[in-house]
């Protein structure tokens, strides 16, 4: 007799798709890119000839001016304390086309591509420019007052009013930190390292000059450079009496200058997420 074994009927096992969890960064993650990032800024920045050509020119142009203007300009008295910044507004434009270059030679050398893709998180990248493009600031400025304080003591000129010299001095920096952080937003929203500094220039030493001869007082302080140029210690021959009457504080001077600078970062960091990389 033959016997037939019946085998219960077992249904297919089916495997379950997981669940896609998206890597989640750590605050701390965050902080090492940003860090990495600072690096291979500081280190980029520190190499650049451009960067070094403008450190000495702003060197060796605030020695000459500061004693030219000592030992030229007879008509007047002058100080250490006053002559010592006549060197700054040019500074803060040098200290401008440095930010510039900053970001202007990474899409001009097509390396903007690489560093996005090390680094994909954008913000990381706009972070580190900035910080980096404040210390070249600071630095292409410090360097810039050093200069203009050796050519005027040089030039054999008495100390002057140093009371407020510290103090001076700060404002003189915060003003050649924003001026690199200017030129970092407008070379974020240009990508054009010529012409950026091209607009930088002469919106800084003629179109503005222009304004502020058809415009009426109360607005022209409002333009970037002229208030920019309002944080240091001395004031031109050119202002007038209604000009000084109506001038801007040296705190609101600042926020009229830093808030352009944020502007065109923001700017440029919202361009930066939105554009491609090339």
């Amino acid at each position: 007799m033959t016997t037939t074994t019946v085998t219960a009927f077992q249904p297919p096992v089916t495997t379950q798709p997981s669940e896609h969890r998206p890597d989640m960064r750590s605050t701390g993650d965050g902080a090492r890119a940003v860090g990495a990032a600072l690096k291979s800024d500081s280190i980029k920045a520190s190499t650049v000839r451009t960067n070094k050509a403008i450190l000495l020119l702003t060197i060796a142009g605030g020695l000459l001016v500061s004693w030219a203007v000592g030992v030229l300009v007879t008509d007047q008295v002058q100080y250490v304390a006053q002559v010592g910044f006549f060197w700054t507004s040019v500074t803060s434009m040098l200290a401008a086309i440095g930010g510039v270059l900053l970001f202007g030679s990474e899409v001009q050398h097509g390396t903007l591509a690489s560093a996005l893709a090390a680094r994909p998180a954008r913000w990381v990248l706009a972070l580190s420019k900035t910080l980096t493009a404040a210390v070249l600031g600071l630095v292409i400025g410090a360097a810039g007052l050093a200069a203009g304080f050796g050519g005027a003591v040089l030039a054999g000129l008495g100390a002057g009013d140093t009371s407020s010299l510290a103090a001076t001095v700060g404002w003189a920096l915060l003003f050649t930190v924003l001026s690199a952080v200017l030129g970092l937003g407008i070379a974020m929203v240009v990508r054009n390292s010529t012409a950026a500094i091209s607009g930088i220039l002469v919106w800084g030493f003629v179109v503005e000059n222009l304004f502020k001869l058809f415009l009426a007082e109360e607005v022209a302080r409002f333009l970037p450079f002229i208030a920019g140029n309002h944080l240091l210690a001395y004031n031109s021959d050119f202002e007038t009496p209604k000009t000084l009457a109506i001038a801007l504080t040296r705190p609101e001077n600042a926020l009229v200058f830093g808030g352009y600078a944020a502007v065109a970062l923001a700017v440029g960091t919202v361009l930066l997420y939105r554009r491609d990389t090339n």
